[in-house]
């Protein structure tokens, strides 16, 4: 039986899409669009490189990014002939950025700017503490957090890194010894000493991929231990007597100030709301530490006292 014009048609219809989607398939391969190449990972053997990790482990590859870290921990004091005490807990944060810096001979380099709070809690409460009995006086002082701002680093033109692999895991360490003139003391260190010293220990744990994954601009997953061995706290009052305090803490990256603990979120907001956002990539200003803010602090609060101020005078 013959088949019907119309069933022809549709039979020839039919036939032109298989043999249109069979030279399809058949095409030459040089008219698909070409895969673009994998991103060469980053290689530590070459400075410009490495500079790239550490400011994606400090904080972004991309100028102005402000980054968070926060960690938390315990401080104790050491003196000879008696056991280590649990003073206090700390809770502590840090909010920086980066910045390219540019030299006519260095080429380019990376600047860091930053702030920080450092919180003295109750070990019993956790909630801050304001004033404490120092247990070897037995006076009660005032407790002051540490507000750093600003504490910058750089511009930098380039740097190594004390890496240690493990696991898919970099391992980076840094240790900062510190000795220099002490900010609260007289003319006369090099002569009777009190210079300041302590040292700092940082370890930064991070992955392998990320840290040399040339298009990441930051780490996905970063934790840090910090270590910190000095001398008595100046508001602690403890004058001549021999010892030093330590700290032993730990934390990460935060996505921002408000994925901090409760503590520190509410200390900032009534009483450091500038810590918020880092300080501004062209920040002049030197660097705060402790003992200079703590002096700064002194020095306001005896010029806005009534009075004169008495004179220390040795009876002989």
């Amino acid at each position: 039986m013959n088949a019907s014009p119309t069933r022809r048609t549709r039979f020839a219809l039919v036939t032109s899409l298989l043999l249109a989607a069979v030279a399809m398939a058949n095409a030459p391969t040089a008219l698909a669009k070409p895969k673009a190449p994998a991103a060469k990972p980053l290689d530590l053997m070459q400075p410009a490189d490495t500079m790239q990790v550490w400011r994606k482990v400090q904080c972004s590859t991309v100028d102005g990014k402000p980054a968070v870290f926060h960690w938390s921990g315990k401080l104790y004091s050491r003196m000879e002939g008696e056991r280590d005490r649990h003073l206090f807990n700390v809770e502590g944060m840090n909010i920086r950025q980066c910045g390219s810096a540019q030299d006519p001979v260095k080429g380019t380099g990376v600047r860091l700017v930053s702030r920080e709070i450092m919180m003295y809690t109750d070990p019993k409460t956790g909630q801050p503490l304001r004033r404490w009995t120092n247990p070897w006086s037995g006076k009660e002082v005032e407790v002051l957090a540490v507000a750093n701002d600003p504490v910058n680093q750089g511009p930098m033109f380039s740097t190594t890194m004390n890496l240690r692999e493990t696991g898919g895991m970099f391992h980076y360490l840094i240790e900062v010894p510190l000795f220099y003139k002490n900010p609260l003391a007289g003319d006369w260190q090099e002569q009777v000493g009190n210079h300041y010293h302590a040292v700092e220990m940082f370890n930064f744990f991070f992955d392998k991929a990320d840290a040399l994954d040339s298009q990441a601009t930051e780490m996905k997953r970063l934790t840090v231990s910090w270590v910190r061995i000095g001398p008595w706290l100046p508001w602690m009052e403890m004058g001549s007597r021999p010892g030093v305090v330590f700290v032993n803490a730990s934390g990460d990256r935060v996505a921002t100030v408000a994925d901090l603990p409760a503590v520190l979120r509410e200390e900032i907001a009534t009483h450091y709301p500038e810590y918020v956002a880092p300080p501004p990539l062209d920040d002049k200003r030197p660097n705060e530490t402790s003992w200079t803010y703590f002096r700064k602090l002194m020095e306001k609060r005896r010029a806005a006292a009534p009075g004169p101020t008495p004179a220390h005078t040795p009876t002989h």
